[in-house]
């Protein structure tokens, strides 16, 4: 079986994705009926933290669990790649005690480099440039409730950070849109639109005209990790910038909303949106578990009858 990683959103193909989430409701249907299976038995991953987590190391490594497989937390601050060991000397002796690799780190080289020289799949499990792990719940949860996103329109508001870039890449693949709106001075990074960006990327100045008539509006939080210092000056700049009731009145009847979390109410979204009808955090927060279950199992095992 070919060595495959997952570094970007554009690693996998459309057809790809569709396998992995209907793997993802099989896994996911098995799990809420309590039956066992158990494919990576005697499998392991490491999980190697560079940025803190709650969602990304819970998913991880209930996930690899409940997939018969061993899980071992690894930060940065307890290993030697803290000390200064180069990142491909890692790569070439944990590889050869696992299966399977997470990373969470900063610099998105960092894990494009550690999968250079690493003898097993690697995910990106987040970089300051992209999150595609997150991006996969979210279309996976969006088809959950509506079908298809092919042909829709989403709409980011706020910073143009590694969930927008996701974001773009997606929408290429599945050929939706998306609408963003960000302030002046934090605008989408022209290397990450694409190469049809025109066809699948809107700039908006208003968030209010961004979200008009749109499927879907989404958000993050105003000063991402290792940005704190500008957390004053970002929230003077995102202002205007908030998903309250009255934007999202403003996009479809039946838009839904999301947020990867951790969120911060009456910042970049009110508590009345965030925990109203129209939001799916909460599911798309699960989902990370069973889409990613899904991932270990096919950079693992390949493709498996999805009838089993």
């Amino acid at each position: 079986m070919q060595l495959k990683h997952f570094l970007q959103f554009k690693d996998f193909s459309r057809d790809e994705y569709e396998y992995l989430f209907a793997r993802a409701r099989w896994i996911k249907q098995e799990f809420k009926q309590y039956r066992q299976y158990w494919p990576l038995a005697d499998r392991t991953l490491a999980m190697i933290f560079d940025k803190n987590s709650t969602r990304t190391r819970l998913s991880f490594e209930a996930g690899m669990h409940q997939l018969g497989g061993a899980a071992i937390y690894l930060s940065t601050r307890d290993t030697q790649l803290g000390r200064g060991e180069p990142v491909e000397d890692a790569a070439r002796v944990i590889s050869r005690m696992v299966d399977l690799i997470m990373i969470r780190t900063y610099q998105h080289d960092l894990v494009r480099r550690f999968a250079e020289y690493s003898r097993v799949p690697v995910i990106n499990g987040l970089t300051d440039e992209y999150h595609p792990c997150q991006i996969m719940s979210d279309i996976f949860t969006y088809t959950e409730y509506r079908g298809s996103i092919e042909g829709k329109t989403v709409a980011w508001i706020g910073d143009s950070n590694n969930m927008c870039s996701t974001w773009l890449q997606a929408a290429e693949i599945f050929n939706f849109k998306v609408h963003v709106s960000t302030p002046p001075g934090y605008d989408v990074d022209p290397e990450r639109i694409g190469l049809n960006g025109t066809a699948h990327f809107e700039k908006f100045v208003s968030p209010h005209k961004a979200v008009q008539g749109v499927d879907l509006v989404t958000t993050d939080v105003w000063t991402s990790m290792g940005f704190e210092s500008e957390t004053e000056q970002r929230k003077n700049d995102f202002a205007e910038f908030c998903v309250d009731e009255e934007m999202m009145a403003l996009a479809k009847p039946d838009a839904l909303f999301m947020h990867c979390l951790p969120a911060h109410r009456g910042e970049e979204v009110s508590a009345g949106v965030l925990d109203g009808p129209q939001s799916v955090v909460w599911d798309e927060a699960e989902n990370r578990l069973h889409t990613q279950k899904a991932l270990m199992e096919y950079l693992l095992l390949g493709k498996i009858d999805t009838a089993k």
